[in-house]
């Protein structure tokens, strides 16, 4: 899959917003190292805390059906009903479930379309951060 291929469908997936309060709509399109994608959406809620980015759905839904391995993932955000007009990157939440599962050169794709985007590497964009290793010598 090419990274235009995948921001085509980041892209398509904003389309499937729920953003009824902050109205910026966002798609992720989550490349498994198998090959396999998986698309998500914001998913917003009245109570604001309940909500849900793009990219941890994308995450939540491979991870639910046994995925773990994952290559990049491409994300596109703006106004709802707008094409993307800036570069939306990663919150720092979304950043600490990709550290999770996905080592430093994991591949961040932010892009307005499929032709312009930036590419990042989640070590770029999550440094000195805490994962899973950090806690090998407790569980040892």
């Amino acid at each position: 899959m090419s990274d235009q291929e995948l921001m085509s469908l980041a892209l398509d997936a904003r389309k499937r917003s729920y953003c009824p309060y902050s109205h910026f709509a966002v798609g992720a399109a989550l490349l498994a190292a198998d090959g396999r994608i998986y698309t998500g959406c914001n998913i917003e809620n009245a109570a604001y805390g309940p909500s849900n980015c793009a990219e941890r759905t994308a995450f939540f839904k491979a991870v639910s059906e046994g995925e773990r391995t994952f290559a990049a993932i491409a994300i596109a955000g703006g106004a709802f009903g707008c094409e993307p007009d800036s570069y939306t990157a990663p919150c720092g939440v979304c950043r600490q479930v990709m550290r999770e599962f996905c080592a430093d050169d994991f591949r961040i794709l932010c892009g307005k379309s499929p032709e312009d985007y930036r590419e990042y590497t989640l070590g770029e964009l999550l440094p000195e951060s805490f994962g899973p290793d950090d806690l090998s010598a407790v569980t040892d």
